[in-house]
C-alpha cells in the first residue's frame, strides 16, 4: 500500500512539474514592431546632349511624315541650365520647316531634356501654321548639311572664339543653319552669346563643306 501511495504521490508531482514548465514556455507572446517599407529611390535620369545633326534627321523624318514635300527653313539650338552650347552640344534643337504643297510652317523640337518645362524627351511637332503674306521662304535640301554642330563649333574656335571662350565651358554659344540667299549654300553660325543678336562675335562656316567663311558681329 506504502509502494502505491508512493506512486501515485510520483506521478501528481511529476504532473505538476509538467503543467509549471507548460506554463513558463507559454508565456507572454511579445509582438516584433512590423518594419516600414522602405520605398524605392526615384531613379534620375540625366539628360541626353545632341549636336545638331543627329537632331535634324529625326526631326526631317517627322517633317515628311507631316508632309512629304517638307524641307527646312532653319535649324538651331537652345541654351539651358544643363548645356550653353560649349562643343556643339544641346539638349534641346529646333528646326522649321516648309510645305509648298501646303503653304504651311511647321517647327519641330528634337529634346533630350529633363528639365520641369522643357520640350518633352524626344521629337515633338507644333501647330502648323500659314505662310507669312508675301514671304520668301528660303528652304533648304537636307543633303546640304553635311558638317555637324561639333565640327562647326572647332572650326570657330580655331578662328578666334577660342579668344572668346578662353576656355570656359559655360560661356553661351549659339548655333543657327540657313539658307544663304547670296550663294544659294546652308551656312552654320556660330554666335559666341545667347543669340544672334546678344553675342560677342559670330563665326560663319560653310555646312556642306566645313570651309571656314568669316567672323562677323551680331545681325540686326
Amino acid at each position: 500500500m506504502p509502494i502505491v501511495r508512493r506512486a501515485v504521490m510520483v506521478a501528481v508531482l511529476l504532473s505538476l512539474v509538467l503543467f509549471f514548465v507548460a506554463c513558463g514556455s507559454s508565456g507572454p507572446t511579445t509582438v516584433s514592431a512590423e518594419k516600414p517599407k522602405v520605398e524605392p529611390a526615384t531613379e534620375v535620369k540625366p539628360p541626353a546632349l545632341y549636336t545638331g545633326k543627329p537632331c535634324f534627321t529625326r526631326m526631317m523624318d517627322s517633317a515628311q511624315r507631316w508632309a512629304m514635300d517638307a524641307l527646312p527653313v532653319q535649324l538651331e539650338s537652345e541654351q539651358n541650365d544643363e548645356a550653353m552650347g560649349f562643343d556643339g552640344k544641346a539638349t534641346v534643337w529646333r528646326a522649321k520647316f516648309a510645305s509648298a504643297s501646303k503653304r504651311m510652317l511647321r517647327t519641330y523640337t528634337c529634346s533630350g531634356s529633363r528639365l520641369a518645362g522643357a520640350a518633352p524627351f524626344g521629337v515633338t511637332g507644333s501647330v502648323e501654321s500659314p505662310y507669312p503674306p508675301h514671304a520668301l521662304i528660303a528652304v533648304f535640301q537636307p543633303a546640304y548639311l553635311q558638317i555637324d554642330s561639333d565640327k562647326a563649333f572647332t572650326i570657330a574656335q580655331q578662328h578666334g572664339g577660342s579668344n572668346l571662350t578662353k576656355g570656359d565651358t559655360k560661356h553661351p554659344v549659339y548655333y543657327f543653319a540657313a539658307l544663304d540667299p547670296t550663294s544659294s549654300s546652308v551656312h552654320w553660325f556660330v554666335s559666341y552669346g545667347k543669340s544672334m543678336d546678344d553675342t560677342d562675335g559670330i563665326g560663319i562656316i560653310d555646312a556642306s563643306t566645313g570651309k571656314y567663311l568669316k567672323a562677323t558681329g551680331p545681325r540686326h
